[in-house]
């Protein structure tokens, strides 16, 4: 907006413009004023901002007493915990109206009120659980249960699944017929036993379910100086190693397509397809070695040898190649949840591994 000298100013400019031969238009366009501005303050120069400065108030506003008794019946013990959205039609039952549904929002937001006004907790924010890492084998594990289906529509047995996050092995393994926190604390005492696992040498990492949070998991877990550590509530991403096995598993061509006839057909099945993935499978996040290989600290040697025998082919060949042969090297830090100044530390060696490579 500008004042009124301001504007007498650019029209004596413009006026000494045309009177030294220039036109109208060009001479607008010079200073990036609109000529229909110009002849608009021309018309009106004396007279300003025409604008109404006067403050304007909607002819239907509640007055102050009618605000104060608004307020006085959403507050009092018959609404105070209910919601306008609830409020209203209670009102107009009765044969009654005080004002709109959103007329008491507004009044309510005026007055400081607008809340959880019902005897609920209200909505928390839920932070990401604490960044582990694990840099050799039983230091940090994963759990969690998938569904089997039966012959029985609605009825399923229960895959209990424990994978070493470092290795990608699977630690412990039942299926049983049922969800429990007992179950789930027998297969972590065998996990303990036969892998030989020392108080406060793992963390147990698992989603919010009642198997993993019931007293005698969480008992168990105690006794056996396991740290538990649990994801943020239906958030599936806070536990994707183990949502990236049931994907595996469930994506088999081995897979059976029709439910498990009983339990113990589940249970044969869940043999070989642990048998399968821990010693056969090549796991493509650990430079395609086996889970039980990189468990028990061999794929060192087993990438060594293959970092060997490219950079023979390479020397017999070296034209077959444009830079350096392809990365063996052993993956050593795995992270879960890591915070973001971490990813980006992982991106950036990445980057940086592969700008090294391609010199």
């Amino acid at each position: 907006m500008t004042s009124l000298a301001e504007r007498s100013q650019v029209m004596d400019m413009v006026a000494e413009a045309i009177v030294a031969g220039a036109r109208q238009g060009p001479a607008c366009a010079v200073i990036s004023l609109s000529e229909r501005t110009l002849q608009r303050w021309q018309s009106g120069k004396l007279r300003g901002d025409q604008r109404p400065m006067r403050v304007q108030f909607p002819k239907n506003k509640l007055s102050e007493l009618e605000r104060e008794h608004l307020l006085t019946v959403v507050n009092s013990n018959e609404f105070g915990h209910l919601p306008p959205s609830q409020i209203v039609p209670r009102l107009a039952d009765r044969g009654e109206y005080i004002a709109s549904e959103s007329t008491i929002y507004r009044a309510l937001r005026e007055a400081n009120q607008l809340g959880h006004r019902g005897a609920e907790r209200p909505a928390q924010r839920r932070h990401k659980p604490r960044a582990l890492s694990a840099t050799a084998s039983n230091q940090l594990f994963s759990w969690d249960i998938t569904y089997l289906p039966t012959l029985v529509l609605g009825n399923y047995f229960y895959l209990y699944l424990f994978m070493d996050i470092f290795s990608r092995k699977i630690v412990g393994w039942q299926i049983y017929d049922a969800e429990s926190s007992d179950l789930a604390s027998e297969v972590m005492r065998d996990i303990c036993q036969r892998e030989n696992i020392a108080p406060d040498q793992v963390v147990l990492h698992s989603d919010n379910g009642s198997p993993m949070k019931g007293s005698t998991m969480l008992a168990t877990l105690q006794a056996l100086g396991v740290v538990p550590s649990f994801s943020r509530p239906a958030v599936s991403n806070d536990n994707p190693y183990s949502e990236s096995l049931f994907r595996t598993l469930k994506y088999r061509p081995a897979y059976p397509s029709r439910a498990f006839e009983s339990l113990l057909a589940a249970r044969q099945w869940g043999g070989k397809f642990v048998q399968w993935y821990n010693h056969e499978h090549r796991h493509s996040a650990i430079r395609f070695v086996t889970p039980a290989e990189r468990h028990a600290g061999l794929d060192t040697a087993l990438l060594q040898k293959r970092i060997n025998v490219y950079e023979e082919a390479k020397k017999r060949h070296p034209g077959r190649w444009s830079g350096v042969t392809r990365n063996w090297l052993p993956v050593r830090i795995v992270h879960l949840n890591p915070d973001q100044h971490i990813t980006k530390k992982i991106v950036q060696k990445e980057v940086n591994s592969g700008l090294k490579m391609a010199a």
